[in-house]
C-alpha cells in the first residue's frame, strides 16, 4: 500500500470540477496534441470521445470525478476518475498542455486523482497508457504504480505498446 500523499499545488493553476463544454475541449485538445506529437489520428480521437461519453452516461456521482486544471481562465490539463467496480477506480484521460509541462501539473493531477480515489473508498487504482508517453509513465512510477501488463496494439495508427498499471491504495 502506498502511503497517502497530499497533492502539491502548482502556482497559478487551479483545479475545478467538470462543467459543460469541458468534455469537448478535452477530447479536442488530446486529439490535436497527440496527432502533432505521435501521429495518432481520428481513431485516437474517437477513443477519447468514447471515454468522455461513457464518463457522462455511466457516471456514478459518488465514485467518479473529473478535475480540470485552469490557468488564467484557460484549460491547461485534466484527469478523470471512473469506477471499474466497488473496489477499483480507473485514472483516465490525463493530459497537460505543452505550455504548462515541466511545472509539476501532471504529477499534481495524478496525485489529486489518487487522493480522490482514496476519498471515494477505492482500494485500487488502475490505468491504461502507452509506453511512448514517457513523462506520464515517470509520474506513475514515482507515485507507486506498478506495470501489470503490456501488449502491442494498432488501435489508432502506428504500432504502440499499451500498458496497464495499478496502484494499491
Amino acid at each position: 500500500m502506498t502511503p497517502p500523499v497530499e497533492p502539491r499545488p502548482v502556482p497559478g493553476i487551479t483545479l475545478r470540477a467538470l462543467r459543460p463544454g469541458d468534455l469537448g475541449w478535452v477530447v479536442h485538445r488530446q486529439a490535436v496534441l497527440y496527432q502533432q506529437e505521435y501521429g495518432w489520428g481520428l481513431a485516437f480521437e474517437a477513443l477519447v470521445a468514447r471515454v468522455a461519453a461513457d464518463f457522462v452516461q455511466q457516471r456514478d456521482v459518488a465514485k467518479d470525478h473529473a478535475w480540470i486544471a485552469e490557468r488564467g481562465g484557460s484549460i491547461v490539463g485534466a484527469v478523470f476518475l471512473t469506477r471499474v467496480d466497488d473496489r477499483t477506480g480507473k485514472l483516465r484521460m490525463l493530459y497537460v498542455e505543452p505550455s504548462t509541462r515541466g511545472l509539476g501539473l501532471g504529477r499534481h493531477l495524478v496525485q489529486t486523482c489518487i487522493a480522490g480515489a482514496r476519498d471515494r473508498g477505492y482500494e485500487r487504482l488502475t490505468l491504461w497508457t502507452n509506453a511512448v508517453l514517457t513523462a506520464a509513465r515517470g509520474i506513475y512510477v514515482a507515485e507507486g504504480f506498478t506495470l501489470e501488463h503490456s501488449e502491442p496494439h494498432h488501435l489508432f495508427g502506428p504500432e504502440q505498446m499499451g500498458e496497464t498499471w495499478t496502484l494499491t491504495l
